[in-house]
């Protein structure tokens, strides 16, 4: 019992005078926090409630500014204390990472409300939005790798603030062959798609809202990560894709210099449908749509075979979504005008039936016996 009141008395002796120095700081601390807290609650009631870039910026640099009122508040009062040396190294070691940790915070909330602000007038809910659609995707990925390189650096810097990995890390630039090799493999997937990030933006084979087909699959380029893509497939599933694969495998891009594109119909009709009047009703239902952009719309006989012919009919629309609705519109109402004024010209096999002496039944001559003849 006397070992652990001497115990307790020495330890009260040794901290009794850090006492008053921390009960300052964290005094210090805690004014800094609330005069933060009061200045934008103040600020709430009236500037920011309007939509301006300095409220924009006051919103974003919230949490940012709070840490850097701590760091001058700890700054002021440490120059009227006095800490023991070892106390006032890790005092010092701490301020010193604050400082980074906020420089490199700074530098993202600056990034985000520059590319936020730039992107304001580019609008991508217009009929000719490419230009719109080549910028965002630019902004995007640069930004992305902007924030992937200025996390590094600031981790980077916070761990070189400590001895040990700055011993650890001069060795390993000392025997950078075998470990840089070994570094380099392990990053490499990273790397790749960072890299191939970098490309995509400045070459741009794809961009945001293009209409791409990926391994089979029709969608659009939703967004763009440092790393994958992300493709919303036209039936509201999600395929992710590597950054890496766009650079590495080929892929259908349909918007690629214009969303304009054109679509097909196809139909298989007898040989004794009237060509030129099917040409006529489907120029007519074409132009007739509100979905045809009044560039392409035509019908031709695109192969025949011994039992039917193939049409196929051309138009084109602004986009493809729009476009698909019109093929659809025009196919159905194609079907709907044979069927009606042409029931007869509908796919058929026809067969010829001939008497046991070869006399054909419908007086052609024709070889003995019986036999199916296809026809178109």
């Amino acid at each position: 019992m006397i070992d652990l009141l001497a115990q307790l008395t020495a330890f009260r002796a040794e901290f009794s005078p850090l006492l008053e120095p921390l009960a300052k700081l964290l005094g210090a601390i805690a004014v800094a926090v609330m005069l933060h807290a009061a200045i934008f609650a103040f600020l709430q009631r009236g500037m920011l409630q309007e939509d301006t870039f300095l409220t924009r910026f006051l919103h974003r640099a919230r949490r940012p500014l709070r840490l850097a009122l701590a760091l001058l508040a700890i700054a002021l009062v440490t120059r009227s204390l006095t800490f023991p040396d070892r106390l006032a190294a890790i005092l010092g070691h701490g301020v010193l990472i604050a400082i980074i940790v906020l420089v490199g915070w700074s530098v993202l909330v600056v990034m985000d409300l520059l590319t936020e602000r730039s992107l304001r007038h580019h609008r991508l809910d217009t009929a000719d939005n490419l230009m719109a659609r080549k910028f965002l995707t630019q902004v995007r990925i640069l930004r992305q790798a902007v924030t992937i390189v200025t996390v590094l650096l600031t981790v980077a810097a916070v761990l070189m603030t400590f001895e040990g990995v700055r011993r650890y890390g001069v060795s390993l630039f000392a025997s950078a062959g075998a470990a840089g090799l070994v570094v380099g493999l392990a990053a490499r997937p990273v790397l790749s798609n960072l890299i191939a990030g970098i490309q995509i933006a400045l070459t741009q084979p794809i961009r945001i809202d293009d209409v791409v087909v990926v391994e089979g699959e029709w969608g659009w380029i939703e967004e763009i990560f440092a790393t994958f893509v992300v493709v919303r497939i036209w039936d509201w599933r999600r395929l992710v894709v590597p950054l890496s694969y766009f650079i590495e495998q080929p892929f259908q891009n349909w918007t690629r210099q214009s969303a304009t594109i054109m679509g097909s119909v196809f139909w298989y009709v007898d040989y004794t449908m009237p060509v030129e009047e099917m040409r006529v009703e489907v120029e007519r239902i074409i132009r007739a749509s509100p979905r045809w952009d009044g560039k392409v719309a035509n019908l031709q006989v695109v192969e025949t075979d011994k039992e039917a012919m193939q049409l196929r009919a051309l138009m084109s629309s602004h986009d493809s979504p729009t476009n698909w609705d019109l093929r659809c519109e025009v196919r159905e109402k194609i079907i709907g005008w044979i069927q009606t004024t042409h029931p007869a010209s509908l796919p058929r096999l026809r067969a010829e039936m001939v008497a046991g002496d070869g006399a054909s039944l419908s007086g052609h001559p024709s070889e003995a016996g019986p036999r199916p003849v296809g026809s178109a």
